[in-house]
């Protein structure tokens, strides 16, 4: 793929020209992430305090008591959106989903261990884990090997 860029100070909005020889499966996937709308920035409460942080802030995120927490090096915060919700908002290749109940920011992992039972077990630079259900073992196989 060949990327350009030109700057002309004429254009009053962003414009973005995908040229290809046909419509294929590349180019539905340029024009999915285009679509995509990120948020720069994340809030959750920790007793009656809004905290604001960056995605990349985010060490991961679990469920608790049917209540959406996040983990980041500052604290632990309540978050009012489910999940999956959060999981749609957040940079897929950044991203990840452990299981059901977790999902895990790649650049704050800090190891992998085989569990006996086939799951993984998640070492964050922080010194907690967390467990892979064997559902999405594969899933972040491929992403830390580049692939997915």
């Amino acid at each position: 793929m060949k990327i350009n860029v030109e700057i002309d100070e004429e254009l009053e909005k962003l414009e973005v020209l995908i040229r290809a020889k046909e419509w294929n499966e590349e180019v539905n996937q340029l024009m999915d992430r285009l679509k995509e709308k990120r948020r720069s920035y994340f809030s959750g409460t920790e007793d009656e305090t809004r905290h604001v942080f960056k995605p990349e802030d985010i060490l991961y995120l679990y469920t608790e008591n049917k209540t959406v927490m996040v983990r980041t090096e500052e604290g632990r915060y309540r978050m009012k959106e489910r999940l999956y919700e959060l999981e749609d908002e957040l940079p897929e290749e950044q991203f990840v989903r452990l299981s059901k109940s977790a999902i895990a920011n790649l650049d704050a992992l800090e190891k992998f261990e085989a569990s006996f039972n086939g799951t993984l077990c998640v070492y964050f630079r922080n010194g907690e884990k967390e467990y892979v259900s064997r559902r999405y073992v594969s899933e972040i196989k491929q992403k830390i090997e580049g692939k997915g």
